[in-house]
């Protein structure tokens, strides 16, 4: 029976898809240190993460049964995707799955920066009355910077529109304006004319420490800042002297650079206690509605590419998908050079066995060939094709019927 490892308190509907496909499922409610994953992963043929497990390159060369992880999450920069793609190992995450639950919480969090409830509330807990309008503000009619068009952005640049906000954006990519949304040609150009900036942005190497003193002293004085997408991103030092010294109005904080391994852990931050600035434990997604369509989502993925060799959405393995039934079938991961398939092609004839159906992608240094045959597989064709130098990783698939 094939087993699974499914960590940091992934949406029971992920251990009930994998169960119900045959897998012995094993759910933790943490991460997982470097040390520790390796020695779990003992007989471990998939893995299910969130986003502090880190899946390193010294992990996945300690355990090269490893068949396929699934970030049930957006992100993938906790995996080592390079050293994954290279010994076979198939990556998906939930590109869509948990959009409108961070759009959601982004515009909550902009209407109660400029009204500034978290002061309010804080007040009246503590036994004070404080009816006044000092500082408060409508949203409607204000500027909204977007950094990051894709799925988040561009989605809360609709909603933030339909509230009656102007809204800028900039991106690396030339991206579609959805409404009237406005382009910047520059970072610099947004943080000037913006009134708002909210980031989200990917988990590149290149954007670690992308939001510094420097960018916030170009935005105007009393204006609002939101981080929802990645910890590192930020100085944090820099962001607290820029609200304690007025310039920053408000902020909201959903991410960090370190943060506490489970759920209970003490939680540190230079940010803690200043006035309006909401802090949040990375729960940008966490609803109930999104990590329940996550869970099903990545473990379709896991679920498929097992018992079928697709790779639909796969980050790091070349993208094939062969429909269609035959008596057998097989996956060949291979360095991407010339003649790979002729040579694939030309044993399954000499095994007298004809090619039903066959799909090849190439991304990058890899190729990857899913082949249906008329026959079972032979054991020296299973040898032939796992010896030819460019093979990195050989999968076969149950005998299915026609």
């Amino acid at each position: 029976m094939p087993r699974a490892l499914l960590l940091e308190n992934i949406d029971p509907v992920a251990a009930e898809l994998l169960g119900a496909a045959g897998y012995e499922v094993e759910s933790l409610r943490g991460a997982l240190d470097e040390a520790d994953l390796t020695a779990a992963l003992d007989g471990v043929d998939v893995l299910g993460i969130r986003s502090k497990t880190q899946v390193t390159a010294e992990v996945l060369r300690a355990r090269p049964g490893l068949a396929a992880i699934g970030a049930f999450c957006i992100g993938t920069n906790q995996i080592d995707l390079a050293t994954a793609a290279a010994g076979g190992v198939a990556v998906f995450n939930a590109p869509y799955s948990n959009t409108r639950s961070v759009v959601e919480m982004a515009l909550a969090e902009i209407i109660c920066l400029a009204r500034r409830l978290v002061d309010r509330d804080r007040a009246l807990h503590a036994g004070s009355w404080d009816k006044s309008a000092a500082g408060s503000h409508e949203v409607r009619g204000r500027t909204l910077g977007i950094v990051g068009y894709g799925n988040i952005g561009s989605q809360l640049s609709v909603l933030a529109e339909a509230l009656g906000m102007r809204v800028l954006f900039h991106d690396l990519e030339e991206k579609l304006a959805l409404g009237n949304a406005q382009p910047c040609d520059s970072l610099e150009e947004l943080l000037e004319r913006s009134e708002t900036v909210t980031l989200h942005v990917d988990g590149r190497a290149g954007n670690a420490g992308m939001f510094g003193a420097e960018q916030f002293s170009r935005m105007p004085r009393r204006s609002l800042f939101l981080n929802l997408s990645r910890g590192f991103v930020v100085d944090h030092e820099a962001l607290r002297a820029h609200v304690l010294s007025g310039h920053i109005a408000g902020a909201a904080v959903d991410v960090f650079p370190e943060e506490p391994r489970e759920q209970g852990d003490p939680f540190t931050s230079v940010l803690r206690g200043l006035p309006n600035v909401i802090l949040t434990p990375h729960i940008g997604g966490s609803t109930q509605e999104a990590q329940h369509d996550i869970g099903r989502f990545v473990a379709g993925k896991l679920v498929d590419y097992t018992a079928t060799g697709t790779t639909n959405l796969s980050v790091n393995l070349p993208t094939v998908a062969l429909h269609g039934s035959s008596v057998a079938r097989f996956a060949l991961l291979h360095r991407n050079v010339p003649g790979v398939l002729a040579r694939v092609d030309a044993l399954i004839g000499e095994h007298g066995l004809n090619v039903d159906g066959q799909v090849l992608a190439t991304r990058g240094e890899l190729g990857y060939a899913v082949t249906d045959v008329s026959g079972p597989l032979p054991a020296d064709l299973l040898a032939a094709l796992e010896t030819l130098p460019e093979a990195v990783r050989l999968t076969t698939f149950a005998r299915r019927e026609r």
